[in-house]
């Protein structure tokens, strides 16, 4: 690790508060966050790699002058700084016992946007995806497109010097940074940008104009060694980019600063070369019998001037065949079971022109002995969804259970394409040869391809890791111009590596230029320059005895225990994030609401996972489980379960919360507001038959038990629908279904349950209302008393639920829902409190009413007449828990059913009602937060020739609240449209 000066000191923390006098100034003089708490500090103490390190502190800095301020702080006080952004680094560039500054949540605006020069200034914190797609009205896009742009910073990316599947066409980082406006150790601000051959015509500031004639000095001295080690690939980002430093001719000295992970300076803006967008885009997707023949084909392919070709194995190819969220992609573009296949795109502004480009690598394929194997893709969707498979794959590996996982160290190596066969088959040796396999994929165009050994990091990981990495190095020795850091940059688990490839004599150099930007060596101290051991396990996550506390779940968490792991049950599905950080995605799909509603680290279904691991493993200290700490940071989760589907290693927080909660009000007790939720479906026949005062009651003691006084609340109909129909009987010829009424469609709004047993009879299906026998109670799933963890009346529902139902599963009778979050209950939660036979039964027959509608209609046994509405077009919104089980399709599909209807669907999270959880007096901002993100916004567009549809109860209460419009279920929809 860098020597540390005789200046830093070493920072005290309060046993109790985590204060130290370093957090008192910074909250004197910073405007912004200032996080010194055990659990913050553990939140930032890991990043996507294997490393875990307490920083001294978090500052979320407000402005940039915040930043600045900070920086200057830590400096005077002679504490380390470490910038980070989405902290989703695989190297472990983003952990440090140092400041940390996070500049991802307000440190994120784009300062201004040149078209005509196709140039953009941008902060720090900007998320690529966020970028481009403000630039994509314009016909631009930054097209360094790395597999996490959902989450990937700009700021991230230049200091990883980040390349991208399409770096052939485009570069890398470096090739499209243009300037950078840098904050240095010593307080001084510097625009780094263009550097004359002449440095004594470079203009600027003393300080400035006398480090680029150093730096230019080192490179002209080292220009023979640069010449004779340096690697000639494109993909070359280990040390500092000295290699891009021309002796005696024009450079760009913010080149330097890319790739430097932050050791140099911190980066205040970055100015981007961008490019036009692509008008026309084909897909070939080449399948090889066996992995060898895969890699010899790269060498030819590249030669049609693709703009990406990519990798993916047969173990990836199964992973994502076994992810919900990617199966039916997976199915559309996959033929057979081949060993390999590589993706190949062609982009231009002709689509004749890569039509043609598409046919010639057919050609060439069969040329090559594989006759037949390219499926040619055209449509612009999907081909869109194909990729986001392949985005996907650095974390799909992850997903594997136990405590085996493919581990980040040497996924960088780089090697010309004509050695890249030879390479993969000796590198699968030396896996072999220490007990270990490696999943293959990535960047075949440049001769990048990530491989991830499975490895145990628990026990005896760290030794293999320090054996296949010597072994590794040699190999990449072994190919002249070879890279061992070829895109994730160095950090913590390559720094040491740099010397073996670059020789001593030029990492003295970067010694040297590390010494003149942060003489201190205070900025992120331990990488690119005297670092650390990779194999030091002091640093590491899972440290020498390393346990987590088991717990006596209330919860069947056996689907992640493993024969012979160290962690079990519910603590093994909480390791299972591994910070991949896909969490933070802010425009599709549903993780993370609260995240995107607070831009907090806390409120985030990583940063959950890391409390709760923390917790477990006695890190926070005892009892840190069922603390008040752990139930504020999990008390904004809404548990939309969109983390269940989206994120890559399955990580179930809305599960996760139940058990928590479970073991907190165990220890704390409930409150009058949990007691009065919880217990609705049991109070509700008795509360109905005074609707009046029912209602009257709630709107006067609103405030005093806990819901917000902007918030109406759902209002008791008097008129139940189990009430109207209870000596009502259906006989029908299409088939028989029982129609499951929830407490919410039956108690108060009980004209969706009628719509739908009207459009259930006109199909002529046999209709039973569920019931449970002899009680008059209707049956419930248990959902409000899930919500607030009181299991074992749950698990009383659930089993009132099986019994009910069993005679009608038994015969194979579809059982219809409507209310998104109790139906689903039966596929989700009934079987982590019930696991067993009868309730994977009633999961498999147990539907949505527009799913069976949906499943009817395909099959051709829908005989339902439907005539036109006079509104032409309906906005849909879909609930959390519809996106989260892959349903949404079937929405649109029923609704599609009603002639000369067009359908919209909102692009958006979770409504922000979520249960109970939006009448809440202490929610009721953040629940509007999440509301006017998407949806709200969305519905006030809508003119009043639009049906506003959402099959959720909560949702429809958001929209009428907060938009003063009605919302539908789609039952109601088709009800109208009845002929």
């Amino acid at each position: 690790m860098d020597r540390a000066p005789s200046s830093v000191h070493t920072v005290s923390f309060h046993p109790r508060t985590g204060d130290s006098a370093l957090a008192a100034r910074l909250r004197r003089e910073v405007e912004g966050e200032v996080l010194f708490d055990a659990a913050s500090r553990g939140r930032y103490s890991t990043d996507a790699s294997i490393y875990q390190i307490d920083p001294v502190g978090v500052v979320v800095p407000k402005s940039e002058r915040d930043a600045q301020t900070a920086l200057r702080i830590a400096i005077e006080e002679g504490v380390p700084v470490l910038p980070r952004g989405a902290g989703s680094s695989q190297c472990g560039q983003t952990v440090g016992a140092a400041l940390v500054i996070d500049h991802s949540k307000f440190l994120n605006k784009i300062v201004s946007f040149d078209n005509e020069a196709a140039t953009a200034v941008v902060q720090p914190g900007v998320v690529l995806d966020a970028l481009n797609a403000h630039l994509r009205p314009h016909g631009l896009w930054f097209p360094v497109d790395v597999s996490t742009s959902a989450q990937a910073t700009l700021g991230g990316m230049a200091g990883n010097n980040s390349c991208g599947s399409r770096s052939i066409r485009y570069g890398n980082m470096v090739h499209n940074v243009l300037g950078i406006d840098a904050l240095l150790a010593d307080g001084s601000e510097f625009h780094f940008g263009a550097v004359p051959a002449d440095v004594s015509r470079l203009s600027g500031p003393a300080g400035y104009v006398g480090l680029a004639k150093k730096i230019r000095d080192i490179a002209e001295r080292e220009a023979g060694e640069i010449e004779a080690r340096w690697p000639k690939v494109l993909r070359r980002v280990q040390g500092y980019n000295l290699d891009m430093v021309v002796p005696r001719g024009e450079w760009n000295f913010a080149q330097l600063l890319v790739g430097s992970e932050g050791t140099l300076a911190y980066s205040k803006r970055i100015h981007l070369k961008l490019s036009p967008l692509p008008k026309a885009r084909t897909l070939g997707v080449c399948h090889f019998a066996s992995f060898r023949r895969a890699m010899e084909a790269p060498q030819h392919i590249v030669k049609l001037a693709p703009t990406a070709v990519e990798l993916v194995d047969r173990t990836m190819i199964g992973l994502a065949r076994g992810n919900a969220a990617f199966r039916a992609t997976v199915e559309k573009f996959i033929k057979g079971d081949p060993d390999a296949i590589l993706l190949v795109e062609f982009a231009g502004e002709e689509r004749g022109e890569q039509l043609g480009k598409l046919k010639q690598l057919t050609g060439l394929m069969a040329d090559l002995g594989h006759p037949g194997s390219v499926i040619e893709i055209t449509d612009a969707t999907l081909q869109r969804e194909v990729w986001e498979v392949r985005k996907a794959g650095l974390n799909i590996m992850m997903s594997m259970k136990g405590d085996g996982k493919p581990v980040s160290f040497i996924e960088d190596c780089a090697v010309p394409l004509e050695n890249l066969a030879e390479y993969t088959d000796l590198l699968t040796q030396v896996f072999r040869k220490h007990g270990t396999e490696g999943t293959w994929y990535a960047h075949a165009s440049v001769g990048t391809l990530h491989v991830r050994p499975v490895l145990n990091m628990k026990e005896d990981g760290a030794k293999k890791m320090r054996a296949i990495a010597e072994e590794a190095c040699a190999l990449v020795k072994k190919y002249k111009g070879a890279a061992y850091s070829g895109e994730h940059g160095d950090g913590l688990v390559r720094s040491e590596w740099i010397e073996p490839i670059l020789g001593s004599r030029l990492t003295r150099a970067l010694e040297e230029i590390k010494d003149l930007f942060d003489p201190k060596g205070l900025m992120n101290p331990g990488k690119i320059v005297r670092p650390s051991k990779q194999d030091d396990r002091s640093l590491h996550r899972f440290k020498p005895g390393y346990a987590a506390r088991p717990i006596e779940a209330a919860l069947d968490w056996s689907e992640w225990t493993v024969p012979g792991a160290s962690s079990q049950g519910f603590a093994a599905a909480v390791e299972m994030c591994n910070n991949n950080g896909h969490c933070r995605k802010f425009d599709a799909g549903t993780m993370c609401p609260s995240f995107r509603a607070t831009g907090d680290e806390r409120h985030l279904t990583r940063g959950r996972a890391n409390s709760l691991r923390l917790a477990l493993s006695g890190q926070l200290g005892p009892d840190a489980f069922t603390s008040e700490e752990m139930y504020e940071t999990l008390d904004l989760c809404v548990s939309c379960k969109g983390c269940k589907r989206e994120c890559p290693t399955g990580v179930d927080m809305a599960k996760m919360k139940i058990e928590f909660l479970h073991h907190y009000h165990r220890r704390h007790g409930y409150s009058l507001k949990d007691r009065l939720v919880a217990f609705l479906p049991r109070y509700a026949p008795w509360a109905m038959r005074v609707a009046r005062l029912s209602n009257m009651a709630q709107g006067l003691g609103k405030r005093w038990v806990g819901f917000a006084a902007k918030r109406s609340l759902p209002k008791w109909s008097g008129d139940a629908f189990s009430h109207s129909l209870r000596r009502w009987t259906s006989a029908g010829k299409a088939g028989e279904v029982v129609l499951l009424v929830d407490t919410f469609n039956n108690y108060f709004e009980p004209e969706n349950a009628r719509s739908a047993l009207a459009v259930l009879d006109r199909a002529g299906y046999g209709v039973h209302i569920a019931r449970a026998a002899g009680s008059s109670r209707p049956l419930c799933c248990g959902r409000t008393f899930l919500a607030a963890g009181m299991l074992e009346e749950a698990r009383a529902e659930a089993r009132r639920m099986l019994a009910a139902l069993k005679p009608y599963v038994e015969r194979g009778v579809p059982v219809i829902g409507l209310e998104p979050s109790c139906l689903l209950t039966l596929r989700d939660e009934f079987k982590a409190m019930l696991p067993g036979a009868d309730t994977d039964a009633l999961a498999r027959q147990a539907l949505l009413f527009e799913e069976f509608l949906a499943r009817e209609h395909a099959a051709g046994r829908l005989a339902l007449k439907l005539k036109p509405l006079p509104e032409k077009r309906a906005l849909v919104h879909g609930h959390c828990h519809q996106k989260a089980f892959g349903v949404m399709a079937a929405v649109q599909q029923t609704l599609a059913l009603v002639p000369e209807l067009a359908i919209e669907t909102v692009e958006s999270s979770c409504c922000g009602m979520a249960g109970s959880f939006g009448y809440e007096a202490d929610h009721y901002d953040v629940s509007m937060k999440m509301a006017e993100a998407a949806l709200l916004p969305k519905v006030r567009l809508a003119d009043g020739e639009t049906i506003i549809v959402a099959d959720g109860t909560s949702c429809r209460h958001q929209i009428a609240d907060g938009a003063a419009r009605e919302a539908v279920h789609v039952a109601r929809v088709l009800a109208r449209a009845l002929a």
